[in-house]
């Protein structure tokens, strides 16, 4: 099978969708499948490269031109909400030489290919990492808290605030647009939770969906990766650990409070935050308590040993955290997990059984938590034991082959004649 997936971001750089496209790539690629990659470049990293046996493409257009104006901050660069003309324009050649019967995308990736769905005569599968369908920011958060959801009243002044008027307005608007027509067009919505699922209101436009969660690849370490001199950053003493963007919307604020009031009861050991910067949030050093690390980009494979040598994992969101693959690694290593009891977090951290859960910004009951697994080994590797057998069901073994027969699934429902000139061009392939 030929397919094709569309990421605005993609590895070299740092993330977790990142991680989640290049693994079932991959993983695809592994199984017999020819993949491609189509994403965004940066005017460094090679435009046509090979990663693992898949093919990557690296495109830039029109918002790349506009990137102060637009959708970026340093490093990384967006799809806007509707199709950029000479992305399109670039993706038509791509996909003329590809021929993917299955074309796979990632968010707002989805609006560069949109005007080629018809033409391509490829099935469009969408995987829904976010609130993006409905939400210009992504992650329902207006003014620092969380959102109660889109409507004009609301997402016009918060995009105005948050993009500024002149390219805010014109970012809801269109994005509202856009999400129409992906709607009537899209094959099948892959939700990573049911939050983003209920979120981007995919129920109420009737767009055919499911559940698919996030997955992990092969957690292998190499020895070698231990010796790293980037980790000597990291406390000799066993830490507590975050991982993930530094933002207020990660619950960042919420976690340094909490350290700093549990710290004040009783002395904690050191907390770790891994993880690099947003845009719209600056972690400086005044706001960090005594016994706190602040490491950034750190690679994957170095953040896998960071959780080998945690003792426990935070994932204290204010946000409906999706689904975050930080909360499988951790579970994988044998970590216990303390996670807001927030959008896909509870499908993840089986309360008292693998974890515990607290309020989105409750700092106290976050800081009561922190001191409940210090105070009790046993319980916190219980539950980091019970972890890591739960992990099992988010296997990329599990999952790829899930989105595989999706594939197949939407390929039997293609007319005769199509499916035919499908196989035609595998053959010549």
């Amino acid at each position: 099978m030929r397919i094709l997936m569309l990421t605005h971001t993609y590895p070299p750089l740092l993330g977790g969708i990142e991680r989640h496209v290049r693994t079932l790539s991959v993983e695809l690629v592994r199984r017999g499948h020819s993949v491609a990659v189509v994403t965004l470049g940066d005017g460094q990293l090679p435009t046509r490269d090979t990663d693992a046996g898949v093919r990557v493409y690296r495109l830039r257009g029109s918002v790349h031109r506009l990137e102060r104006l637009l959708f970026s901050h340093p490093g990384r660069s967006y799809s806007p909400p509707i199709a950029d003309p000479e992305i399109t324009w670039q993706l038509r050649a791509i996909i003329s030489d590809e021929q993917p019967a299955i074309v796979h995308a990632h968010n707002w990736m989805v609006h560069a290919f949109l005007p080629l769905k018809r033409w391509s005569d490829a099935r469009l599968v969408v995987t829904l990492h976010d609130y993006g369908m409905v939400c210009a920011r992504w992650n329902f958060i207006r003014d620092g808290e969380p959102c109660g959801g889109p409507s004009p009243q609301a997402c016009l002044p918060c995009g105005a605030r948050h993009f500024g008027a002149a390219k805010g307005i014109p970012t809801v608007a269109l994005g509202w647009l856009s999400s129409r027509w992906a709607w009537a067009e899209v094959d099948r919505f892959l939700a990573v939770s049911r939050a983003v699922a209920v979120g981007n209101q995919l129920a109420e436009h009737d767009a055919p969906h499911e559940v698919v969660p996030n997955f992990l690849g092969d957690l292998v370490v190499d020895p070698a990766t231990a010796a790293d001199p980037r980790l000597a950053a990291l406390p000799t003493a066993p830490f507590m650990l975050f991982v993930g963007a530094l933002a207020r919307a990660k619950g960042v604020d919420t976690l340094l409070s909490a350290y700093a009031r549990a710290g004040a009861v009783r002395p904690m050991p050191p907390l770790v935050l891994i993880g690099y910067a947003t845009g719209d949030y600056m972690l400086t050093p005044e706001q960090l308590p005594p016994g706190v690390t602040v490491i950034k980009d750190l690679p994957n494979e170095l953040v896998m040993v960071a959780w080998q040598r945690s003792l426990f994992g935070i994932v204290p969101s204010i946000w409906q955290e999706p689904c975050p693959t930080v909360a499988m690694e951790a579970m994988a290593c044998g970590r216990a997990l303390i996670g807001s009891r927030v959008g896909g977090l509870p499908d993840l951290i089986d309360d008292r059984r693998t974890g515990l859960l607290v309020p989105p910004g409750a700092v106290g009951a976050l800081a009561q938590a922190m001191a409940i697994l210090v105070n009790d080994p046993d319980l916190c590797a219980r539950f980091g034991e019970a972890g890591r057998k739960r992990v099992a069901t988010f296997r990329a073994s599990t999952v790829v082959e899930r989105i595989e027969t999706i594939y197949t699934q939407l390929l039997g429902q293609m007319p005769a004649e199509q499916a035919e000139l499908v196989q035609e061009a595998e053959i010549r392939t």
